[in-house]
């Protein structure tokens, strides 16, 4: 395997399973120094034996990326522990299927909280860190869901719409400062959170379901997506900028 991200620091979101934890290992393949975060402690803890076990360069600790503070915490960490932070990759979200009806406003405000707040504090807490070194870079993770509407997920898909924004938005702002800025759009893969998105009987009409591909049962697993999170931060991709990379598995075509 390439060895793109040699002596450089990634910090990963969401990094205790799933997305974040794939992500998270194909960084450490590739020489990076990886710290992951992520609010299941024991999943950041099976995370990081699996990265020194293979012989990884690993740190992490437990953060609610709801919180701000607990954000500038761990990006302050990852910097004295590291000595530095060359690039972000926001894996943390969560979501789910329900009928609009039922979601509540405690709901709303975790999905919001989680899958945009949580970007939104980490791009502000590593910003500075970022621009003080060449080619800083940022990879958010969004979804198919970002792309339209999406039936009984209409939090969820309003929250991956707003990280699209957010992304394009830095990534105009920063430019000219040598930061780079895009999203991944997933549809299905199979992780943890997918469970959540399984059609119910008192549905009345699933109009699309983005987890299903065009393949019947051609779900993409967690290290595909963290291969293509990889290409958008390396110097492979260093003229995508402000972009949204479907990896649906053709199920947007």
């Amino acid at each position: 395997m390439d060895a793109r991200f040699t002596d450089r620091v990634v910090f990963v979101t969401g990094g205790g399973s799933g997305i974040g934890r794939a992500t998270a290992q194909r960084f450490a393949a590739e020489g990076a120094k990886v710290f992951v975060v992520d609010v299941n402690r024991e999943g950041i803890g099976e995370t990081l034996a699996l990265l020194r076990q293979a012989g990884g360069t690993a740190a992490g600790d437990a953060c609610d990326v709801r919180s701000a503070e607990a954000v500038r915490a761990a990006v302050a960490e990852t910097v004295a522990t590291f000595g530095g932070l060359d690039v972000l990759v926001n894996a943390a979200g969560i979501g789910g299927f329900a009928r609009f009806e039922e979601i509540t406003a405690a709901d709303y405000a975790r999905t919001m909280g989680v899958n945009v707040g949580g970007a939104f504090h980490t791009m502000q807490a590593a910003m500075t860190h970022l621009l003080a070194r060449p080619g800083g870079n940022i990879v958010n993770i969004a979804s198919t869901a970002a792309m339209r509407g999406t039936a009984y997920a209409a939090v969820y898909s309003a929250s991956k719409a707003a990280i699209v924004n957010l992304t394009r938005s830095v990534a105009l702002e920063f430019a000219s400062r040598g930061l780079r800025a895009n999203c991944i759009a997933p549809g299905g893969v199979r992780t943890p959170i997918l469970r959540n998105f399984m059609p119910r009987g008192d549905f009345e009409q699933l109009l699309i379901d983005y987890t299903r591909p065009p393949v019947p049962g051609a779900f993409a697993e967690p290290g595909d997506i963290g291969a293509a999170i990889a290409f958008l931060a390396s110097d492979d991709a260093r003229v995508i900028n402000g972009a949204v990379l479907l990896a649906d598995m053709g199920t947007l075509a």
